[in-house]
């Protein structure tokens, strides 16, 4: 039966194209401008590391005072001090730990018809690499003995790998970082956590691929300085050292707490370190202090951009207004044919059949819809830069999840739509209908 009336849908459609075009416009345009809204808000508000996001979390500590405080709503600042990063990483609490800040190195190709470029590194401690689970297409990450040593090692992404060694196994061979030569232990798999949770702060979320770590204490070592964020209450005065210890906030810290009862005990340690910060005489005031995990730490970050939210809210306003417009089609078109309902009804079509009927014709209406929204989405999605932040338009994707949601919400939105068209068409007296004609 659902053939027949899909049959009988399609050839009452073909009756009047001029209206089915509207209706199909109508839905089309509706579930497009949909779509590719919520294809940014999608990938914005994505969970860039859901087998881990619970254990993993950002601590913070209040070294800067209330008055900083009540500024900021009470919360500690956004990063931290070297202080107390190595404070944490000496105690160990965590069951993995790293302290981490961005800086711009300078590469120089062994090619030489290659020019030097600069590239984002990130100075980790070796708990980074299975903390975050990053694959490994070469090698491996660097040891805790070679962070003691302040080695120089480095891992290096998939790209830089291809563009520096052509994609071949680099693990072993040396590359030339600010002058000095960094022996490459391993190389990434393609890693590309959207949005980049690890260090939020100084990306807001959203950047190209990391594709160069190295050591923590080797970048210390050799002074090399933050190019992200360096935020300071008061100068720090002249000099490495003089900043270096200093309470300017600056670094991440990230640590892997597989359980409940080790994050609450990780809290307790945090507001004991704070208080014995402030019994030393470091603190004059109480301790304050946060302990967030991913999907925390993103949503207190506000990484998702309000253009993804107030977009994705106008653009289902207009679906609503689109699928409001569709009803009316679908009555005007639904109650001219009383005269066929009629017949049908005094032939013994109960008004479930009539039901049935129309609500496949609707379907093929959301059906084709659908279609022509997918062909919108895809133009949308193409040129959804005009709006948004290049780094954040790049993650928009027609993929097959989006596909098949498209199409559903098509066809789902169709067919309610279509329900108080088919009541109406559904009332219609037989004999009433018969008489008038």
């Amino acid at each position: 039966m659902f053939a027949y009336y899909f049959q009988l849908g399609l050839r009452s459609l073909r009756k009047n194209p001029l209206l089915t075009a509207l209706m199909v416009m109508a839905i089309g345009f509706g579930v497009a401008a949909s779509m590719t809204t919520y294809s940014v808000f999608r990938a914005t508000s994505n969970n860039p590391i859901p087998q881990k996001s619970s254990q993993l979390f950002v601590p913070q500590i209040d070294n800067w005072g209330p008055e900083d405080a009540q500024q900021n709503q009470g919360e500690p600042p956004r990063a931290m001090s070297y202080t107390d990063a190595i404070g944490l990483m000496r105690d160990h609490k965590a069951k993995r730990q790293t302290a981490l800040y961005p800086a711009g190195l300078s590469i120089v190709p062994a090619d030489a018809s290659q020019l030097p470029f600069r590239e984002n590194t990130y100075g980790v401690y070796a708990d980074a690499f299975p903390m975050f689970d990053i694959p490994f297409k070469y090698g491996r990450g660097w040891t805790q003995a070679d962070d003691d040593a302040h080695a120089q090692v480095a891992v290096i992404g998939q790209q830089l790998n291809e563009k520096l060694f052509r994609g071949e196994n680099s693990v072993g061979r040396e590359i030339n970082l600010d002058g000095r030569s960094y022996r490459i232990v391993g190389v990434m798999d393609h890693w590309d956590p959207q949005p980049l949770f690890f260090d939020a702060v100084n990306t807001g979320g959203f950047d190209d691929p990391t594709q160069l770590f190295v050591p923590f204490t080797r970048m210390i070592e050799l002074k090399v300085s933050t190019n992200g964020n360096n935020n300071c209450n008061k100068d720090p005065g002249t000099g490495w050292d003089n900043w270096l210890h200093s309470e300017c906030v600056w670094l991440g810290f990230w640590a892997e707490l597989p359980s409940k009862a080790e994050a609450d005990a990780y809290r307790s340690y945090l507001n004991g370190y704070a208080a014995e910060q402030q019994r030393a005489g470091r603190f004059k005031w109480a301790p304050n202090t946060r302990l967030r995990n991913v999907v925390e730490w993103l949503d207190y970050q506000k990484v998702v951009p309000p253009e993804a939210k107030i977009s994705l809210l106008v653009a289902l306003g207009f679906l609503v207004i689109c699928l409001v417009n569709t009803i009316g089609l679908l009555l005007a078109k639904f109650m001219r044919r009383s005269s066929e309902i009629g017949v049908r009804r005094a032939l013994g079509a109960s008004r479930r059949e009539i039901y049935t009927q129309f609500l496949i014709e609707a379907s093929a209406v959301g059906l084709a819809g659908g279609l022509l929204g997918l062909l919108l989405t895809g133009v949308g999605v193409y040129g959804i830069s005009l709006i948004f932040d290049p780094q954040v338009a790049r993650l928009a994707k027609l993929d097959v999840p989006l596909v098949l949601l498209t199409l559903l919400v098509a066809i789902l939105a169709t067919v309610i739509a279509a329900f108080y068209p088919t009541w109406r068409a559904a009332q219609v007296q037989p004999a009433w209908q018969l008489k008038s004609n």
